[in-house]
């Protein structure tokens, strides 16, 4: 199992970022590049990137993995700690749109163990951490939400936990960062963009890949180096260069707790039961 435990400069970002991660916003501190103008299939815009040479750059890296760049558009994901930064880092987070802007996704085995139905408390999630920076802050977690199937027998079709995060400065953490959005239903081959991190290190990976169908309830991806702590780790789809904003699709996690390989990484399908978790924990909108 997983746990542990100026427009060229634009267009470089773009490309380690679709690359890297399937994630978007601005990190405290760090003023927001202007939007890139729209791009079509098929013309260049004039910085010369099109939408079909950005594709092409990013299938040249597929299935490979990488440390993920320090952009803003990674600025989404986090290490989640057990007491505070100081401590270690055992799963991955990542903020999902919600009413209250304050909700974060990852496995429901980081948060809750199964049969005991005991939820792990004093944890932190630490958005764009890298090398002992805290760049976005830390945001305790705060209420939990997973499924009753996990929380009494460790249902792996729904190894999906949602998290309120506590407010910092008077801000959340989605009016800090932005959020991506939560896809339901998406099918069982989507190109992915995962970003996570490793317990073993203090800096965050990322791979791009196709998932295939493990099962009618389970994703599969082709990613190496997943080892422990990245479970819980954002599978992000239909990244829009434009907005920056995608939608996941899934998290790391399911059967084997995310797989009992690095090379080889799970989740639970996104339906209806992951859509009502969803509704439960942002108030029921």
């Amino acid at each position: 199992m997983k746990r542990s435990a100026g427009t060229a400069v634009w267009a470089a970002a773009l490309v380690a970022a679709v690359a890297g991660c399937g994630s978007a916003g601005r990190p405290a501190g760090v003023p927001s590049p202007s939007a890139p103008a729209a791009v079509s299939s098929g013309a260049p815009a004039a910085h010369g990137w099109s939408r079909q040479r950005l594709r092409a750059a990013v299938d040249k890296r597929r299935g490979t993995t990488r440390t993920a760049a320090p952009t803003p558009l990674n600025s989404r994901v986090g290490a989640v700690f057990a007491h505070g930064p100081d401590g270690d880092h055992f799963c991955t987070a990542s903020v999902v749109d919600s009413p209250g802007r304050n909700l974060v996704l990852t496995a429901a085995h980081c948060l809750v163990e199964p049969r005991t139905g005991r939820t792990r408390t004093d944890l932190v999630f630490v958005p764009g951490y890298r090398d002992g920076d805290t760049p976005s802050g830390v945001w305790p977690i705060d209420a939990v939400t997973v499924d009753p199937s996990w929380r009494s027998s460790g249902n792996q079709d729904l190894d999906v936990a949602f998290a309120t995060v506590q407010p910092q400065n008077g801000q959340q953490v989605q009016e800090v960062l932005g959020a991506n959005r939560l896809g339901t239903d998406p099918g069982y081959t989507l190109t992915v963009k995962v970003t996570g991190y490793p317990s073993s290190a203090d800096q965050p990976i990322t791979c791009s890949n196709t998932t295939t169908e493990q099962s009618p309830t389970q994703l599969r991806i082709d990613c190496p180096g997943y080892t422990g702590g990245t479970s819980g780790s954002p599978w992000v789809a239909r990244l829009d260069p434009g907005t920056r904003t995608g939608t996941v699709v899934g998290v790391i996690g399911g059967y084997q707790e995310g797989g009992d390989t690095a090379d080889t990484s799970y989740s639970s399908y996104f339906g209806s039961q992951v859509r009502a978790l969803y509704q439960q924990a942002s108030g029921g909108s």
